[in-house]
């Protein structure tokens, strides 16, 4: 499954209906889009307004606050390594396979990535698994056991909200219209809690291993040079990046509509 593209020739492109109207259609057929600017968007305007015209149009939820200073976007570039509790993302390290803010009880349903510098030494490459896929592989079953709360997801030390430093939940939703499944996932934060969950989750792990091998889709520089803009439905694809080799790359990510992580609508009558 290809990641479709669409072109944005001037800013003017983010306010028109017929292309948010594009934007919406692939999130929503395709779970992932890349946009290529045809004009300089130091700020990310473009970006910011699609997302205002998809909060406004087709009833995407607005973006999570990162910080009082930052507000809706966060600077992906490595940071020094004397600052404690560095996110990975702000390393030049290997960022295994994940979900976006998979450590939340209502995780963003979608997320982008406004490259205003790539990796100019050939680092950073992202890569994208699609869930529908591997979902496809695994025993219902198992997706049944990834759909109930017996797994502790553990919130790194840079995002931890007081005094919580895990939590319980399911791995496995959908959508609302339970048309999509949706994975939460990050290796290093999740325990199984029950030998049942185990067991799911070693059938995932497995065949996750399997897909590895021949599914996976790699976004080097080449296909997402500075000016690109990579939007996902943070659910319906795993992600991960390679380390960066330049310290001069630079993203901006956006995460809108969270959610709480419900059972998924397909299962609720068998149980």
């Amino acid at each position: 499954m290809s990641i479709p593209e669409l072109d944005a020739r001037s800013l003017i492109s983010a306010k028109d209906k017929a292309h948010v109207r594009q934007v919406h259609d692939h999130l929503r057929n395709h779970g992932a889009l890349k946009v290529k600017l045809g004009f300089l968007d130091p700020d990310s305007d473009y970006l910011r307004q699609i997302v205002l015209g998809l909060h406004e149009h087709h009833g995407h939820g607005l973006p999570s606050t990162h910080s009082s200073t930052r507000g809706w976007f966060w600077d992906v570039r490595p940071q020094p390594e004397t600052i404690q509790h560095r996110a990975i993302s702000e390393t030049m390290g290997d960022f295994p396979w994940h979900t976006d803010s998979c450590y939340e009880t209502a995780p963003a349903k979608f997320f982008a990535l406004h490259v205003l510098q790539h990796d100019r030494c050939g680092g950073g490459t992202l890569s994208l698994l699609n869930v529908e896929r591997l979902l496809r592989s695994i025993s219902p079953w198992a997706k049944q056991a990834l759909s109930e709360p017996e797994f502790r997801i553990a919130v790194p030390p840079e995002f931890s909200k007081g005094d919580q430093r895990s939590f319980i939940g399911r791995l496995l939703s959908t959508d609302e219209q339970g048309q999509h499944g949706r994975l939460r996932f990050r290796d290093d934060l999740l325990t199984p809690l029950t030998p049942r969950a185990n067991a799911a989750y070693c059938e995932l792990m497995h065949t996750f291993a399997q897909q590895k091998k021949t599914q996976v889709q790699n976004l080097t520089s080449e296909l997402l040079p500075r000016g690109s803009i990579i939007l996902m439905d943070n659910g319906r694809w795993l992600h991960s990046r390679n380390h960066v080799r330049d310290a001069g790359r630079h993203l901006r990510r956006v995460r809108w509509d969270a959610r709480p992580f419900q059972k998924p609508l397909s299962l609720l009558a068998q149980v």
